[in-house]
């Protein structure tokens, strides 16, 4: 049985695991201010709050409902919009939308008052920046966003002052969120039940392909549901190895202090892959396994030389190198009952830098045209090891073999990047299609690699001089 805290109210249910939460708060809980939207998690109409316990304390992160599968909230405390209203009176979002006009039709308002929420339940540090970026995930075809800006600069500048000591008190006093949050913790904690246990042929982590691609069929599918399974949480260190366990999120990558510290522009890089709901939930294992030759984290991973380790219904693992892995379009060097439960890759030290780079149809929240990293070793002026990796181009997330063979013992020059380059149009095999022409993403793939070497030999390679 799944059980957890709706609101305000303890929840219950035999429902089929392979049910949307979506599906469930709308037409199970009738709690209509959950709108259904494109039901593939970009538009932010059905954005709901998730209460998770995290090393004894209750963290809140924002979701997109109609992705996630019910069993993913078993145990923890799901808001909707309805259950972050006042008695009789707006809160605090709600009435800087109202105060900046921040709605015309309606149809996305609650999904931003709950992307607000979860901002004013998180934020240590209240910018306008990080303001907008908690509604990143969140689309409206109305207002033309300024006066949601607004309304969200207004929120930060009420959460300035902030207890952070008290959260939970201080939200409450100041018309956050209702009183019923002052115990919410508890009530969480009291109902902590065993991992929801399942065996079934089809791993599932965050729901962000499987439920996008298969939403109709679900219930055909017999699901094994890992995404909150304790073995496979969590990112270690070993000297200057990272391990990230299969369930590991964007999120926990882009909050990790070890990699902030270590890796330059990494949380640029990644607010390139896709919304703050998404990235909450979307598992790296997931992103991997999914094949997709433009996928962005595949990519990184790539030029980071990951390994993986996949493992079979007995326990019995394997390791294999990322760039191994993908034998065709779709296909995978796995077994049917294999999962990914590591990925371990080595941080750019020692001279090594790392870049990503990504073109779409929109700077954020899009699908890449291509998208392509490096990491690159160096001493003094030549290159002791470069791997670079390409998406958007073949059948399969790219590592440029050939490319990164040629760069070995190089100066770095314009004359060795302009022939590295024509080395690395020979490893591509781009097809037209909605993302663009052939051509176009050759040319992308050109624009792109030079980008690499500007952005970090920015002394040594200029852009007027790869023109």
């Amino acid at each position: 049985m799944i059980q957890f805290i709706l609101n305000n109210q303890l929840i219950k249910t035999d429902k089929p695991a392979s049910t949307t939460l979506l599906d469930f708060v709308r037409y199970d809980e009738n709690l209509r201010g959950t709108k259904i939207g494109c039901r593939e998690g970009d538009c932010g109409a059905c954005t709901i709050l998730i209460g998770t316990m995290k090393d004894g304390k209750l963290e809140y992160m924002s979701a997109t409902s109609c992705l996630t599968p019910l069993p993913n909230v078993h145990g923890k405390h799901v808001v909707t919009v309805e259950g972050l209203n006042l008695p009789d009176k707006l809160n605090q979002a709600q009435q800087a939308m109202v105060d900046c006009s921040g709605t015309q039709c309606g149809f996305c308002t609650p999904g931003f008052v709950n992307s607000m929420c979860g901002y004013a339940l998180t934020c240590t540090e209240p910018t306008l920046e990080s303001a907008i970026s908690a509604i990143d995930g969140n689309i409206c075809r109305c207002t033309g966003y300024k006066t949601i800006e607004r309304a969200s600069a207004k929120l930060a500048e009420r959460l300035q002052s902030k207890d952070k000591n008290n959260s939970i008190s201080w939200l409450v006093v100041n018309e956050f969120v209702p009183n019923y949050f002052l115990d919410i913790e508890e009530r969480v904690k009291a109902i902590q039940a065993k991992e929801y246990n399942t065996n079934g042929q089809i791993p599932i982590g965050g729901g962000t392909d499987l439920y996008v691609q298969k939403h109709d069929d679900l219930h055909e599918y017999d699901l094994d549901y890992l995404f909150d399974k304790s073995e496979l949480n969590g990112i270690t260190f070993n000297g200057n190895t990272c391990f990230l366990k299969s369930s590991a999120t964007v999120t926990d990558l882009i909050e990790n202090e070890r990699l902030l510290e270590t890796i330059p522009n990494w949380y640029k890089h990644l607010k390139l892959l896709s919304s703050t709901p998404i990235r909450n939930i979307a598992t790296i294992a997931g992103n991997i396994a999914n094949g997709s030759p433009i996928g962005d984290f595949t990519i990184i991973l790539l030029a980071m030389k990951a390994q993986l380790t996949l493992t079979n219904k007995d326990k019995v693992s394997r390791k294999l190198m990322l760039k191994d892995f993908y034998l065709g379009y779709k296909k995978l060097d796995k077994k049917a009952d294999e999962i990914i439960t590591e990925i371990a890759f080595e941080l750019p030290v020692n001279g090594t830098q790392f870049n990503f780079e990504k073109v779409c149809k929109r700077q954020y929240l899009d699908i890449a045209s291509v998208n392509t990293a490096i990491s690159i070793a160096t001493n003094g002026n030549t290159i002791t090891e470069g791997h670079a990796s390409i998406g958007g181009v073949g059948p399969i997330p790219k590592y440029l073999t050939k490319t990164n063979t040629f760069l070995i013992n190089k100066e770095i020059n314009i004359a060795v990047i302009k022939e590295a380059e024509a080395i690395l149009q020979t490893e591509l095999s781009p097809i037209s299609d909605a993302r663009g022409t052939e051509a176009y993403k050759r040319l992308l793939a050109r624009q792109l690699f030079f980008g690499h070497f500007i952005a970090l030999f920015p002394e040594t390679i200029k852009m007027e001089d790869l023109i």
